[in-house]
């Protein structure tokens, strides 16, 4: 094999007398730069919008999330309450109710969910954080907490006493209502603050506490429609699953937090791999300028091959310098193009180089998934380009 090698690093380096067979090199090694440039460019580039997109569920959604099996609702008595604090990992838990919303004010309409969280909702969920205007409700009070968008549509604002928002619900049972006025429960509130996440969160809950949307819903004093957990770190969250299954009576289904945001995550992973597929296209492309440097490379030291037969060497061993050219091209053009899209990327990170806004950088990140599928998509295709150009070398020995 050292053979093979040495040629094939003499060739690769030493210039060919005829100077288009230099330039065909260049513009092949060029390629292969350009290719892994911009193949882990934007790898990064999406990693960071993942990781940008995935942050806003990762802070304001739970760990898991317990929800009936069937129906809307499920009892969560007392008993079931303290087993669930017994469960080793569970860090806190907050019982919520969540339904549908009809809301109004100043003949301004507009159709939401209204979610009922309990005193320790905090601990779970970070969402006070987010307040932009006002306060988090007091849960003796009929205050609700609304979204960014629910306050622009409606033009509310905060801790306006002369004029309350009024939040309908319909109101259980079977028949027909025959009088408007019994056919929706009513309650009017005070928005006590505003918080601002993403467009779809801000347009989706109105936050009150848990005992004013039982009363809202005529729910029972143990029912809920669903338990958000937080686990403490380092925990199983499987193992977790199965105990807190098992402490409830009722059969339940319980997410996780990728499950909470199953869209989402479908939704990133299929366009990443699109892009993959699409600038792997582009590699392939660039490659093709290998497989013709490497057949001009051989018909340029047809002599050479015929001197170094004669002298013993196999027509593998000849087809073997010509493979390991096309690989050393290959790693090298691809290595120092990996190299410089981390220094750009890094560069990017460190001096927020592009903005999106002029207070938001373009999110990108650094993963060694994203280096490791790089350099094996540039050495498998450039492997196979200059298996495919050596195997023109026992041609130029006929």
């Amino acid at each position: 094999m050292k053979f093979p090698f040495y040629i094939a690093r003499r060739y690769l380096f030493s210039r060919s007398s005829n100077n288009a067979i230099n330039i065909i090199t260049i513009i092949a090694a060029v390629g292969v730069f350009a290719g892994a440039f911009a193949l882990f460019i934007v790898l990064s580039g999406f990693t960071g919008l993942k990781g940008f997109s995935l942050s806003f569920s990762n802070k304001y959604d739970p760990d898991l999330k317990v929800m009936p099996a069937s129906g809307k609702t499920f009892s969560f008595s007392s008993e079931e309450k303290e087993r669930l604090r017994n469960i080793g990992g569970i860090s806190s838990f907050s019982e919520v109710i969540e339904e549908r919303v009809f809301l109004t004010f100043r003949s301004k309409n507009k159709t939401t969910f209204i979610k009922g969280v309990d005193d320790d909702f905090l601990k779970v969920n970070q969402l006070d954080s987010a307040l932009i205007r006002g306060t988090w409700f007091h849960p003796g009070e009929s205050q609700v907490v609304i979204g960014a968008n629910i306050s622009r549509e409606l033009n509310l604002g905060i801790f306006d006493y002369m004029s309350l928002l009024e939040i309908l619900v319909p109101r259980p049972g079977t028949g027909q209502v025959l009088d408007p006025t019994r056919a929706f429960n009513s309650e009017r509130v005070v928005v006590s603050g505003i918080y601002s996440i993403n467009e779809e969160l801000d347009d989706k809950y109105v936050f009150a506490s848990l005992q004013f949307t039982r009363d809202l819903l005529n729910l029972g004093s143990q029912e809920v429609t669903g338990i958000e957990i937080k686990l403490l770190p380092g925990s199983d969250p499987e193992a977790i699953k199965s105990e807190i299954e098992a402490s409830l009576q009722e059969p339940v289904e319980i997410k996780n937090r990728a499950q909470l945001n199953d869209a989402l995550y479908k939704m990133l992973n299929t366009e990443n791999l699109a892009v993959y597929l699409i600038f792997t296209l582009v590699l392939i492309i660039a490659l093709f300028n290998v497989v013709g440097s490497i057949i001009m490379v051989i018909l340029d030291k047809r002599e050479n091959i015929k001197t170094l037969h004669s002298m013993g060497a196999s027509p593998n061993q000849i087809k073997n310098i010509f493979f390991t050219q096309g690989v050393f091209m290959t790693l090298l053009g691809g290595s120092i193009g990996l190299l410089s899209s981390i220094a750009v990327v890094y560069l990017q990170m460190e001096y927020e180089l592009v903005m999106i806004t002029p207070s938001l950088p373009y999110p990108v990140a650094i993963t060694w998934k994203n280096i490791v599928v790089v350099m094996i998509t540039i050495t498998s295709l450039g492997m196979i380009a200059s298996w495919i150009a050596a195997s023109r070398s026992k041609k130029a020995l006929v």
